[in-house]
């Protein structure tokens, strides 16, 4: 399984669009920061997408996450800011812990982050429309074996 993994598009699509359409993905992940991004995408490439809400959706409630159950394992799908995830990671590992996920995907922060804490995957895209910091517009791309195994990444795109 191939996953194209987006966060924080803000109301632009047009990269993400261009991206699946230039991949052999199965499937896309757009971690919130706007909701219709998710819907509009599905409408324009046919893709099966999967999304959370963000903050900017006004979704503030305690159910604003999916799991994903993959041959690797469960995979918390989670916007980040009912984890506070701009003042460190803490509370997104213990809530992936907490709800036995063996990775976290996450946006929100609109900075790449793709790292193993504790036998825990973390991974955030970062944003394909408004990078923060001195990055490059991201996103990430994740694939998962028949037998288990997760490798991924970030990819930065040209300015």
């Amino acid at each position: 399984m191939k996953l194209l993994v987006i966060s924080d598009t803000h109301g632009s699509v047009d990269k993400a669009v261009d991206i699946y359409d230039e991949g052999d993905y199965d499937a896309i992940i757009h971690l919130g920061d706007m909701a219709s991004d998710a819907e509009r995408i599905r409408i324009m490439t046919g893709a099966r997408v999967i999304g959370v809400n963000g903050n900017t959706d006004g979704d503030f409630s305690e159910k604003n996450y999916k799991i994903l159950n993959t041959a690797f394992g469960r995979i918390l799908l989670v916007h980040g800011h009912r984890e506070r995830v701009k003042s460190g990671l803490t509370a997104l590992i213990y809530r992936a812990d907490e709800l036995g996920c063996d990775a976290v995907f996450f946006g929100h922060t609109h900075q790449p982050v793709y790292l193993e804490e504790d036998g825990l995957v973390v991974l955030n895209p970062g944003s394909l429309t408004y990078p923060y910091g001195f990055s490059s517009p991201s996103y990430g791309v994740v694939e998962i074996t028949e037998e288990g195994e997760l490798s991924g990444g970030i990819v930065y795109l040209q300015q």
